[in-house]
C-alpha cells in the first residue's frame, strides 16, 4: 500500500516479499555500522521475528526510488515514556511523531535521496498525521545522517547521553527536531 511518492520516490507499506531486502541491507556492514551495529547482523528469522511479528504502532515502510527498493523508513507517535525520556511533558497536547530510517543500498548514498526521503516523510507527518513535532535520535557520532537531518530543516535539542547500546557500548544520540 502506498503511503506518499514525490517524484522518484516513493514510500509504501512494508511487505511480507521484502523480507529479502531487509536481510540483505541489514547484514552489510556498512549499513549496520549506524544501524542496529556491524556486531549485530539479521538473518531471515531475524527479520521475520522483528519487523513482522510486532504488535506495536510503528508503520513500516520500504522506500523505493525509481521503481527499485532502496531502503526502510518507519514512522510512529511518541509514547508517554519515550516523550518524558526526551523531555516533553506527558500532558503536551501537541502530536509527536518519530522517524528511524536507513538507505540500504550505498550506491544510493550522497545523491540527495536522503535529504528528500526526510523531507518528504515530514510533510506527509504534518498534512496527514497532523504532527507537531517530528524527532529523531541518531547517534551524536553519525555526522553525516545529522547533516542531512539539518538540511531537512531539524534543529539539535539536547544530548541525550548514553542513549543507544550499538555494538556492545552506549552512544550518545541527539535529540532532533522539527516543530511545524
Amino acid at each position: 500500500m502506498l503511503i506518499y511518492e514525490s517524484g522518484l520516490l516513493k514510500v509504501r507499506k512494508l511487505e511480507i516479499k521484502d523480507n529479502i531486502f531487509l536481510v540483505k541491507w541489514l547484514s552489510d556492514p556498512s549499513v549496520l555500522e549506524f544501524y542496529e551495529g556491524r556486531d549485530n547482523p539479521f538473518d531471515l528469522d531475524k527479520v521475520n521475528k522483528l519487523f513482522y511479528s510486532s504488535e506495536d504502532d510503528e508503520v513500516r515502510c520500504i522506500v523505493e526510488y525509481d521503481n527499485k527498493a532502496i531502503g526502510y523508513i518507519q514512522f510512529y507517535k511518541l509514547d508517554s515514556e519515550t516523550s518524558m525520556l526526551y523531555g516533553y511533558k506527558t500532558e503536551l497536547t501537541e502530536l509527536i511523531y518519530g522517524t528511524d530510517q536507513f538507505i540500504g543500498e550505498s550506491n544510493y548514498w550522497n545523491k540527495g535521496i536522503g535529504t528528500l526521503l526526510v523531507t518528504s516523510m515530514i510533510n506527509f507527518l504534518i498534512e496527514n498525521k497532523k504532527a507537531d513535532y517530528v524527532v529523531m535520535d541518531p547517534q551524536a557520532r553519525n555526522v553525516r545522517a545529522i547533516s542531512c537531518y539539518e538540511k531537512c530543516g531539524l534543529k539539535k535539542v539536547k544530548i541525550l547521553p548514553k542513549h543507544e547500546l550499538h555494538e556492545g557500548e552506549y552512544h550518545d544520540c541527539w535529540l532532533m527536531e522539527y516543530r511545524k
